[in-house]
């Protein structure tokens, strides 16, 4: 389900026209969030199907194979470091996880479309990692509380 969440997310989401090679879009929230919550497998698993899925239903096949691998690292990085640091700060693995999708997309596109692409694209796959960040973190503590409510005697 977060995968088809995440494909539905980015593609809904997508504002062409500020990272010149692609798109800037909030998947990246879905998938982030689903790593804090369901671990960092399941981020994985939404970040790189349902990304590479919105890549190819958007136009951008060439790009799928490369989503899969930078949106599944950044789903796993980001539980990963969330589970390690015993869910104590969110705002770290979520940035942690935006990014190493920053670097992942830069290294890939150095070598796909050349170094110009590369850094051209550098400031909206930023303001798309830290925004995308941010707004996990809030929604992550928006829905924790009335969760910690509705258990806590």
């Amino acid at each position: 389900m977060m995968m088809a969440l995440t494909a539905a997310c980015t593609w809904l989401t997508r504002i062409p026209g500020i990272v010149p090679n692609g798109y800037v879009n909030f998947g990246d929230t879905i998938l982030m969030f689903t790593a804090l919550v369901l671990g960092p497998v399941a981020g994985f698993a939404a970040g790189s199907f349902g990304s590479a899925l919105a890549d190819i239903l958007l136009g951008f096949p060439g790009y799928a194979p490369i989503t899969f691998f930078v949106k599944g690292l950044e789903g796993l990085v980001c539980g990963l470091i969330y589970k390690k640091t015993k869910q104590k700060y969110a705002i770290v693995a979520t940035l942690s996880g935006g990014l190493l999708m920053v670097a992942g997309y830069f290294a890939a596109e150095y070598f796909y479309l050349g170094p110009a692409a590369a850094v051209a694209d550098i400031f909206g796959n930023a303001l798309q990692g830290v925004i995308n960040a941010v707004l996990v973190v809030l929604l992550n503590r928006a829905l924790r509380k009335p969760v910690k409510k509705f258990i806590s005697p």
